[in-house]
């Protein structure tokens, strides 16, 4: 009997496949994690390796990397956004400006979180806000156990919304999940928010990378073509679900498959605000990034 293949990863459009009945790779049947939300198999996975494939945030991919963990960054972006709709306050509180949060406390679910990541470089890069000099309020603790956080991180209790509804921060970074569960509409704190996403779009070349698919690296080593063969897979689903868009938003804009410009941009800016922020704290390059692919993928690929 083959080897089961588990995989932890969201269920999206272009991941539904993974689910369908009678499915394998190369005669391995696929074993699905639970996890829900997602983020909940990402600590699993760098600490583990519980699992055979993982959708894995790119901050924590970073962080793991930085940390030694064996795991081997696959060039498939399953999700991503632009984020600056996502730093926003309780509404009726009082309206504060980006650059006004210097010197504030803002919450965020960890640091290393990944939409606090963008949330952060966006600050710095357009309002001159620098990741030092605000107070980052965490209710979670990193995914990579042995990353250690700067000082001006603090840690409490309850979800990121309840610490904004009862004014412990003056903003909170929030992705979709939060946002919809939220007692009303929360306001974006950056003005003309959607345009000045666009405006980030146009300038990087890229929108925002979320998560990305990785594996273990023993498992791309003794098995390439299984590898490969789950790879392709994911970039059929995705490269037919973006055909299928006349006007994809940003969302499916994000999606990636294979080693495009879109993809280095939004790996080089990621590597950038990591590095800028103490996320990871050694230089990397995307060619590193991609090595454990290139070599054991390039050709069959």
């Amino acid at each position: 009997m083959s080897t089961t293949l588990s995989i932890a990863a969201k269920s999206y459009p272009h991941t539904a496949f993974l689910a369908e009945p009678g499915f394998s790779v190369e005669g391995h049947p696929v074993e699905l994690a639970a996890a829900d939300p997602i983020y909940k198999a990402f600590a699993p996975m760098v600490r583990e390796l519980r699992y055979d494939f993982s959708e894995l945030a790119i901050a924590t991919y970073l962080q793991a990397r930085e940390a030694g963990a064996p795991i081997a960054l696959l060039p498939v972006v399953l999700s991503g956004d632009f984020h600056h709709h996502s730093l926003t306050r309780w509404p009726g509180s009082a309206e504060i400006s980006p650059a006004d949060l210097a010197g504030r406390r803002v919450a965020v679910r960890a640091y290393s979180q990944t939409t606090g990541l963008w949330v952060r470089g966006i600050l710095h890069e357009e309002f001159g806000v620098d990741a030092k000099e605000v107070t980052w309020v965490t209710t979670e603790e990193p995914h990579v156990a042995s990353y250690v956080e700067p000082p001006n991180v603090e840690r409490t209790t309850g979800k990121v919304l309840d610490v904004l509804e009862r004014g412990d921060v003056v903003a909170a970074v929030l992705g979709p999940p939060a946002l919809d569960g939220a007692q009303g509409p929360l306001v974006p704190i950056i003005p003309n928010w959607r345009e000045a996403e666009e405006a980030w779009g146009a300038r990087h070349k890229t929108v925002p990378i979320n998560h990305v698919l990785t594996v273990r690296r023993d498992l791309l080593e003794a098995e390439p073509r299984t590898v490969s063969a789950l790879y392709q897979a994911f970039g059929d689903r995705i490269e037919a679900r973006k055909a299928a868009e006349t006007e994809p938003g940003p969302r499916v804009r994000a999606l990636r498959f294979g080693v495009t410009d879109e993809l280095v941009a939004g790996l080089q800016i990621a590597i950038d605000y990591a590095l800028q922020q103490n996320v990871i704290r050694t230089p990397v390059t995307v060619a590193e990034l991609l090595d454990d692919f290139t070599r054991h993928l390039g050709e069959l690929a």
